[in-house]
């Protein structure tokens, strides 16, 4: 019977962990979309670029594409970032759990181990959802590239959808079709929750505790942590971004590179545009993450799942 009372505190957990990701994906995504296409764009040979900066790359692409542009492909982002957001959360408090020793101490060694194990069960989700994401979100920057090789002529962005995308991609290769880029993913991913939860764990330790003796951190102290965790991992991860981001790419503007595997991009990334194309759309990212895990370290202090499934928390 504890067993069972136990599974069904996994419930409220899954909850919160949806409802974050909806949120945050929501206040975000035009941010997302900019690092997307930052991280996409080549220097040309005499330095020339679509987009010189953040800005600059809000600018042209509400101007070209208008508001609604601003969220392409959030749709599928909104739609799966429910149970990915759920599964990394709830799989990270599930394995810092039992990893715990007997005597109720978890050393940084099994911290990152359940970071770890959560970013790799989270890739099943994951893969997917940047994938199609990737394909929505570039499609802009790819018609612009055209309309600049074509000298300025008038060139519509590609009407692509998520649905159309997968049907192909399942029509040509199969479900593994809608896994290209997986061990890039999961370098990202695993590589981001190994840095991301123990930080989180030890920032969030440090701050003030509620009143009411049960020794959790007051809300600005873990709305912070999730914060500064959050934007401080993406920054170290940012070079496996940029490469997944890359490989994930199926449609090719004209000066476009086509890479064979992590290896092939990495080394030719740093060939071909130096050091600093690893860290391309670092600031947007840092900007994307620190909302959606300190909205998602609030969804979880307000035990917003616990009180719609009526659960005490």
């Amino acid at each position: 019977m504890a067993e069972r009372k136990q599974q069904f505190k996994l419930l409220p957990k899954i909850l919160n962990g949806g409802i974050a990701g909806i949120v945050g994906v929501t206040c975000v995504f035009p941010l997302d979309l900019v690092k997307t296409r930052l991280q996409n764009q080549i220097i040309g040979p005499k330095g020339e670029r679509m987009y010189t900066s953040m800005l600059d790359c809000f600018r042209k692409t509400f101007r070209s594409e208008g508001y609604l542009g601003m969220y392409r492909g959030s749709g599928v982002n909104i739609l799966l970032i429910t149970p990915e957001k759920a599964i990394k959360l709830t799989a990270n408090d599930f394995f810092r759990h039992h990893l715990t020793t007997k005597d109720g101490k978890l050393g940084l060694t099994r911290e990152m181990a359940s970071g770890g194990l959560a970013g790799l069960c989270q890739i099943v989700i994951t893969t997917p959802m940047e994938l199609l994401k990737i394909q929505l979100q570039d499609a802009g920057r790819v018609a612009a590239q055209a309309k600049a090789s074509a000298g300025g002529a008038t060139v519509a962005v590609p009407k692509v959808s998520a649905t159309a995308i997968t049907l192909g991609l399942l029509k040509e290769k199969g479900i593994m079709g809608l896994y290209r880029g997986t061990a890039a993913t999961m370098l990202r991913d695993v590589s981001f929750s190994v840095c991301y939860f123990p930080l989180f764990a030890h920032l969030n330790s440090l701050g003030p505790r509620k009143a009411d003796g049960s020794g959790e951190a007051v809300f600005w102290c873990s709305f912070l942590a999730g914060c500064a965790s959050g934007s401080l991992s993406a920054l170290f991860v940012n070079p496996f971004d940029v490469v997944k981001t890359r490989l994930q790419v199926l449609t090719k503007g004209a000066q476009d590179k086509t890479y064979n595997g992590i290896l092939d991009a990495f080394g030719r990334i740093l060939k071909d545009e130096g050091p600093k194309a690893f860290f391309k759309g670092g600031a947007c990212r840092m900007m994307v993450i620190a909302p959606l895990f300190g909205i998602a370290q609030m969804v979880y202090f307000f035990g917003v799942g616990e009180k719609i499934l009526g659960y005490n928390q």
